[in-house]
């Protein structure tokens, strides 16, 4: 009998859209007291991780984007209004 294996790649699954990292991002910010817009404002000018709080793994789920590909989407939507 033949068994043939089907791959299953985890990290295509589990991708987020950067709207759906933000967002996310805010929640934690707001949840630990944060004003999250001034806190997210500080990381994407300075590129200092330590605006975003580690909790619920934030820091670590903005920090893959590239701060010039956030750049670029915020505006993208925000001209597309």
């Amino acid at each position: 009998m033949e068994r043939k294996t089907i791959m299953f790649d985890a990290s295509k699954s589990q991708q987020k859209t950067t709207r759906e990292i933000l967002a996310e991002v805010y929640q934690a910010l707001e949840e630990r007291g944060y004003n999250g817009i001034d806190q997210m404002v500080g990381y994407i000018l300075s590129g200092d991780p330590s605006y975003i709080t580690s909790f619920n793994n934030a820091r670590t789920m903005i920090s893959r984007i590239d701060r010039d590909d956030l750049v670029e989407e915020i505006l993208r939507d925000y001209l597309a209004r």
